[in-house]
């Protein structure tokens, strides 16, 4: 049987840079923006984030939480930014195609995490091809001081770092603002009918680049988080895995709503270490190789049973992965 109280908290840790993910790009879609970039983004918002603690580290003898903390999530929040940026310029703004643009961020995005991460690493002299911040790591997976007095309660709700509570708050800010909000309903409209939305005197490009910027920043946070959290402050280059594109998979699955994604990405991130928990013996280590492909086969009969969905509500913004030409209206 598996021990709940030790598997949820690892599923939580596991799902979180997941719903950092899922929740910036269902922000990215519902302005029509198809953001196949955000693996890239996650990527370039992580090293971003180390190349600021490495750098305060090195400069300091006296570490100051707050700096320590303040300095690599603005590094990630400014790199983010840019890549939605970048992103918007070539799609909105040069209306290039929404599919190649974001391939091509995602390939660059690694080429930069990893350039820089080597770098990084041939500067702080380090025997094995990784970088060690756990100075900085300590305030982010720091938990709440009364959590190991709580027993299961504790370790399964209370026993994460602040950047684990920031992803739900997030996700349900986003929910609210897209669905109770004026400023939600001009976003689902430019998605769903830029023409009309634009007819109707809503700023088109403006809510495309707003809505793009900031699901890239929340993204980038799933990087950050991964690195200084999941992996107690250690740089590997290619080490994130395809936790990218199952964030992007994670918004169909959440029929493009942020709470929902909240439940969704920590159901994943079981499914993703499932395979630690099922016993299989000496003689069928095999066997966990077929146990690591449970959250691909679960993505994949998702996907064909949310195509199999005729319900509007279902169906992603009507104007996704297209651009927008307003001397067509």
């Amino acid at each position: 049987m598996i021990n709940l109280a030790a598997f949820i908290p690892r599923a939580v840790v596991q799902g979180i840079p997941l719903l950092f993910g899922s929740t910036g790009e269902i922000l990215t879609e519902k302005s029509g923006n198809l953001n196949l970039g955000i693996p890239g983004v996650m990527y370039v918002g992580a090293i971003s984030g180390v190349i600021g603690s490495f750098f305060y580290e090195q400069s300091t003898d006296s570490m100051n939480g707050v700096l320590a903390i303040l300095i690599p999530v603005l590094c990630c929040l400014a790199a983010s930014f840019l890549m939605g940026l970048l992103y918007c310029f070539l799609t909105v703004t040069l209306r290039a195609n929404q599919n190649v643009t974001g391939l091509a961020m995602t390939t660059f995005g690694v080429g930069f995490g990893n350039f820089f991460g080597g770098s990084l690493i041939k500067l702080s002299g380090s025997d094995v091809p990784s970088i060690a911040l756990s100075a900085t790591s300590s305030y982010f997976s720091k938990s709440l001081p009364f959590a190991d007095r709580l027993g299961w309660f504790g370790k399964v709700f209370l026993s994460y770092g602040f950047l684990a509570y920031a992803a739900i708050l997030i996700a349900i800010i986003c929910a609210y603002v897209l669905n109770h909000t004026r400023v939600g309903l001009h976003l689902r409209a430019v998605g769903e009918d830029p023409a009309a939305a634009d007819a109707a005197g809503i700023n088109v490009t403006k809510y495309k680049y707003l809505a793009t910027c900031i699901g890239c920043m929340i993204a980038g946070l799933g990087g950050l988080y991964y690195v200084m959290d999941y992996a107690c402050g250690v740089w590997s280059n290619d080490a994130f895995g395809d936790r990218g594109w199952l964030a992007i998979a994670l918004v169909i699955f959440t029929i493009w709503r942020p709470v929902v994604s909240i439940f969704s990405s920590i159901f994943f991130g079981g499914l993703y270490i499932l395979y630690l928990y099922i016993p299989t013996g000496m003689d069928h280590m095999e066997l966990q190789e077929l146990y690591k492909m449970i959250p691909y086969v679960v993505t994949l009969v998702v996907l064909v049973l949310t195509s199999m969905r005729n319900k509007r509500e279902n169906q992603p913004p009507k104007s996704l992965g297209q651009s927008y030409f307003r001397e067509e209206r």
